[in-house]
């Protein structure tokens, strides 16, 4: 495991500061996660909004995790707007991830108003057949990441702080494979003899910043960085599996110590290992204890490895581009056949039901196209010390990730996804080719960028990390050699 710590020199006060917010839904509102309708039933965890504001005395800067699908520009720009305006935090300094919780509330994927413009049959597959989100729940998001990040800055206090990063690869999975046939199939099914090998990696990586209060060395909290899709599943509404990896670190560093968890390049991780031989639920409770349970394990034992040098992780800085991406335009031909489809049949169940979900998208897409064919992309950079966020709104796929994190010249890079946004799958150009497929290439209404939007995206954040001078890893304070042994120990051998 590596590690870094702060330096001796602080010519100013390092601060940090954190606040959590509830956002959990009610029962009985949609639950996203699929192109269809379906609904809570069930409680079984909180979902929140946890923010972490650190100030190195010149620049602040706030970290937010929220427990959700996705997260929408419109409100990450009221958000921001709101914070500077009561903290005096610049916008650009603000990152707001989604860890992709498929157990959370009604935060997407159609957004209210969004086809009110469009023919009636538009409006039905929106509204009446596809996953909606709900006003009044995303004004209680928006309440609560102002909240939270205006409560954390408020609290800062000087703050002995360090970054560093463990490994658990025993609970992600590349869930794609190439296949005999030539192609790639997403989630082929368990020991399917037809798999050759993963079509991707994962990305082990537990990254963590940790603040401890410096007066009462208490942990303050921690922002814990880790691939793999929030869909264990443990039944009813929920954070999914960073509730135990929440659990499992205040086990260890204290109860209130607040967890601030980014997913990275998660969009082909899941917790399925669709290679294993053994005949146990992959998802579920136990599933979900065990992959927050192992994750918040290593953050806890990088946290323990890193506080007997923490100090302070300056310097601070941030810096932010938005690409202009096309989509990508499906051809007339599909969409006079999807229009077929879903004019005159009805949403089918069993297989059939793949086809009218992706014509119900294609139509839905081909309107949007013609309303915002360019969509602004958001790239974001943000710096701790020797540690750099780099964030994209995507459900970016892991090879993206990783090859970000080796050009980058900071000796803890970080991947966020689903940040400030979503724009959708994005995966490598090669999913795209000839040995490619999985449902994540299908144009849909959500997923739809250039082929090269992943391109477009690594190359900016690898510029924009390259914009930035990693602040020192530090050290633990040299002892000087001492020539008095301790005297208990300093005694010969007794013989009689």
């Amino acid at each position: 495991m590596a590690a870094g710590n702060a330096s001796t020199a602080q010519p100013a006060p390092f601060k940090a500061g954190f606040a959590e917010r509830d956002i959990t839904p009610d029962i009985g509102m949609e639950q996203p996660g699929g192109y269809g309708k379906a609904y809570h039933r069930i409680f079984h965890d909180a979902c929140k909004v946890r923010a972490a504001v650190f100030d190195d005395g010149k620049t602040r800067v706030a970290l937010v995790g929220i427990d959700a699908l996705m997260i929408r520009r419109p409100i990450v720009a009221a958000a921001r707007n709101a914070i500077h305006e009561k903290t005096g935090i610049d916008p650009q300094a603000i990152m707001i991830g989604a860890s992709h919780d498929h157990a959370g509330g009604p935060i997407g994927m159609v957004q209210p108003g969004e086809y009110d413009h469009a023919p009636p049959l538009l409006q039905e597959l929106a509204y009446k057949k596809s996953s909606c989100a709900d006003a009044g729940y995303l004004a209680k998001v928006q309440a609560a990441i102002i909240d939270a990040v205006c409560e954390a800055d408020a609290k800062r206090v000087d703050a002995r702080c360090a970054v560093g990063s463990g490994r658990e690869d025993s609970v992600s999975f590349n869930r794609r494979f190439h296949m005999k046939n030539g192609l790639s199939f997403t989630h082929p099914g368990q020991m399917n003899p037809d798999i050759v090998e993963p079509a991707g990696p994962i990305d082990p990586a537990v990254s963590v910043i940790g603040a401890w209060d410096a007066k009462t060395k208490k942990l303050l909290g921690c922002v814990v960085n880790f691939t793999c899709h929030c869909t264990t599943g443990p039944g009813g509404i929920s954070a999914d599996y960073v509730h135990y990896l929440e659990q499992s670190l205040r086990g260890v560093m204290g109860e209130d110590a607040i967890v601030v968890f980014l997913n990275g390049a998660n969009g082909d991780v899941t917790q399925v290992d669709n290679q294993s031989p053994y005949a146990v639920r992959q998802s579920g409770e136990a599933n979900s204890h065990k992959v927050g349970g192992r994750v918040g394990a290593e953050a806890a034992r990088v946290l323990l490895s890193t506080f007997d040098s923490a100090g302070s992780l300056a310097p601070l800085a941030f810096e932010r581009r938005v690409l202009p991406i096309n989509r990508r335009v499906p051809s007339a031909e599909h969409v006079a056949q999807a229009m077929e489809i879903v004019t005159h049949k009805q949403p089918p169940g069993g297989a059939a039901a793949t086809n009218w979900i992706f014509a119900k998208e294609t139509v839905l897409l081909d309107w949007k196209v013609k309303e915002e064919p360019t969509v602004p992309v958001e790239v974001q950079a943000i710096q701790v010390g020797p540690a750099v966020f780099l964030s994209c709104p995507a459900e970016y796929f892991c090879q993206y990730g990783l090859d970000i994190k080796a050009a980058s010249k900071f000796p803890f890079p970080m991947v966020v996804s689903l940040a400030n946004d979503c724009v959708g799958y994005v995966p490598t150009e090669d999913a795209f080719g000839p040995h490619g497929g999985g449902y994540e290439t299908r144009l849909t209404s959500h997923s739809n960028l250039d082929i090269t939007a992943g391109k477009q995206m690594a190359d900016a954040l690898i510029s924009l990390s390259g914009q930035m001078k990693p602040g020192p890893i530090p050290q633990a304070l040299p002892i000087k050699p001492t020539t008095q042994p301790w005297t208990y120990g300093n005694l010969p051998p007794q013989r009689d």
